[in-house]
């Protein structure tokens, strides 16, 4: 499964262009299955060769940071699971769209 589709880059604002706001937006979300890892996307940029993205990361524990799409496209899991793009997934204000919980 293609991770960035060109209607998702189109769409992502640069990075840093939500810093501002209390409940950024979130165009994605990122998950690897069988896990609790989950990835939700509020922003991105090219970068070189490669993609960076800004966004909420559920996992070890929960915070903001930075993940590239090369890193994303290499994960796997024991059972050989790779990181998917929840394609059911509608964009919101991070605060709709997260668990309760994870805040």
């Amino acid at each position: 499964m293609k991770l960035l589709t060109e209607e998702l880059r189109a769409r992502l604002p640069a990075l840093y262009s939500q810093e501002a706001e209390a409940g950024p937006v979130v165009y994605a979300k990122f998950f690897l299955p069988g896990t609790d890892w989950t990835w939700y996307v509020t922003e991105g940029s090219q970068q070189e060769n490669d993609f960076l993205f800004f966004g909420f990361v559920v996992g070890l524990k929960s915070e903001f940071g930075y993940f590239l799409l090369s890193e994303l496209e290499s994960v796997r899991t024991q059972l050989g699971l790779s990181v998917e793009r929840d394609v059911a997934f509608r964009e919101g204000r991070l605060t709709d769209v997260l668990p309760a919980p994870e805040l």
